[in-house]
């Protein structure tokens, strides 16, 4: 009967998560989502930082500080939905995944060119590639 528990996997694990599936694979793939979720975490909490500590004024500053914001929103629902049971499938959280690592991307790019924010770029890229590691532990 325990079988049948592995046999529809549960909302946000991928699709491969089956009876068949080892508990080293299962371990792993939860690892994976743990680590993306920290990474996250920490993005947008240096992102928002960040953002309120640039130079007032200049259309660059602002410019900086806006994608900072945006990418502190964007990490945060990306950890909240990969920490909470919320009901998403596999599908919702690759768009997800993807979503996050485009801006933190975009936004480590906007921080390298402002001075000062090396380390926010740093972790902005951190972030990216755990949402990239995650996105190929779903397969």
């Amino acid at each position: 009967m325990q079988d049948a528990v592995f046999a529809v996997p549960a909302p946000g694990y991928p699709g491969r998560v089956t009876q068949q599936t080892s508990q080293q694979e299962l371990y792993r793939f939860l690892e994976d989502r743990f680590a993306c979720a920290q990474a996250c975490a920490e993005c947008a909490r240096v992102c928002a930082l960040r953002a309120g500590v640039l130079d007032p004024g200049g259309a660059e500053s602002e410019k900086v500080r806006r994608k900072g914001i945006m990418c502190a929103e964007v990490c945060e629902a990306t950890c909240r939905a990969l920490t909470e049971e919320n009901g998403r499938g596999e599908a919702d959280l690759r768009v997800q995944l993807a979503w996050c690592r485009t801006v933190c991307l975009e936004c480590a790019v906007a921080f390298e060119t402002h001075r000062g924010a090396g380390t926010s770029a740093a972790a902005c890229r951190e972030c990216a590639a755990a949402c990239a590691d995650f996105l190929a532990a779903l397969g």
